[in-house]
């Protein structure tokens, strides 16, 4: 016959093993806020493209992107530019490689004439592949 003696009154036994469950919450947490995120962390300007009907084309591995706000003020990539050095930051940018494609994302509140004074300078500057962005328009045929 065996003497137990145990004065504290507690009937639980320690368990010395680790429990994952709240690692694991913590992990499924952390996996749904990144996947949130991240499409957010891919905006660029924020700009009101208009609609289009035409079918898309494949989109290049790096695009240069030419954002112009409806207050006619230039954004290449993420970064605000002056028009009069818009021609520099592009070379700076394609390390003077003229051959790549400008991809223009304009407002829907840019008049014509303003978008065109900003594809002028990028002749001017020597970019002749101009692409236009926009978005597509829903059931278009």
């Amino acid at each position: 016959m065996g003497l137990h003696l145990n004065d504290s009154g507690d009937d639980l036994q320690e368990n010395h093993e680790i429990n994952v469950t709240p690692f694991i919450d913590v992990m499924l947490v952390l996996l749904i806020i990144f996947m949130v995120a991240a499409p957010l962390a891919t905006v660029d300007v924020k700009i009101d493209l208009p609609a289009s009907t035409a079918k898309p084309v494949p989109r290049p591995d790096k695009p240069i992107y030419l954002s112009i706000k409806e207050d006619k003020t230039l954004f290449l990539a993420n970064d605000q530019v002056e028009p009069e050095q818009l021609g520099a930051a592009l070379d700076n940018l394609t390390h003077s490689d003229k051959d790549k494609t400008i991809f223009v994302r304009g407002d829907k509140g840019v008049e014509y004439a303003d978008l065109m004074v900003v594809m002028d300078s990028l002749r001017s500057a020597g970019y002749l592949k101009i692409g236009l962005v926009g978005l597509e328009t829903v059931g278009a045929k």
